[in-house]
């Protein structure tokens, strides 16, 4: 029904751990970033801005790219993980990561964990800011289990991005909430089956 064109990062590991958490038959196409198959006309003709994931669902003969549609979209087709009483509660979260926690925690994996030396300063502005985000989400988290109400799309869309803390320069006993919160979704199935998709690299990082 589904084809899922993705790679081993974040917010390709958000588009599988959906798919299985809402149980959509679905067929992995690995588009290896390393080797730029992104750039290739095929999959520019999904995600004109050569960027995984994507899916095709051939049912609606639909395609998406850009990971937060399409967790929106999974779960307004499934009628799963985001419930009308929390709707907008659940999309002020997902834009919390998709505005803040995903590309300045990606940054920080370029200045911190990939090329430290290349400047102090920015290493220091992203470090700072990966802590300050954690700090937002661990308050946010200090009276509910998840983000927003019950387990959602929210949850889903961030936990990929906590489980690459260690690049981050973050110390996850610093910032307990969170650190519960990560271990608890680290523990459903479906994550632990979809953070391996499309291939596995190696465990789920546990705190």
């Amino acid at each position: 029904m589904i084809d899922l064109y993705t790679w081993t990062t974040p917010n390709g590991r958000k588009v599988s751990i959906m798919l299985e958490e809402v149980g959509l038959p679905y067929t992995v196409h690995g588009v290896d970033i390393t080797a730029d198959e992104q750039f290739d006309p095929g999959f520019l003709a999904i995600s004109p801005n050569n960027k995984i994931p994507a899916i095709v669902d051939h049912e609606a003969d639909r395609s998406l790219f850009e990971s937060g549609a399409i967790l929106i979209y999974l779960a307004e087709k499934t009628g799963m993980l985001m419930p009308a009483e929390n709707r907008w509660e659940i999309l002020e979260w997902l834009m919390f990561q998709m505005g803040g926690f995903g590309p300045m925690l990606g940054q920080a994996h370029h200045f911190v964990h990939f090329n430290p030396e290349a400047s102090g300063y920015a290493r220091n502005r992203y470090e700072e800011e990966a802590d300050r985000l954690y700090s937002v989400l661990d308050e946010r988290l200090e009276d509910r289990r998840f983000v927003a109400g019950d387990y959602s799309i929210a949850d889903i869309a961030l936990w990929p991005w906590a489980s690459r803390w260690e690049w981050q320069g973050i110390d996850m006993d610093e910032f307990e909430n969170v650190k519960r919160w990560y271990l608890d979704i680290a523990a459903r199935p479906a994550v632990q089956k979809g953070y391996h998709v499309p291939k596995q690299v190696s465990e789920i990082p546990l705190p």
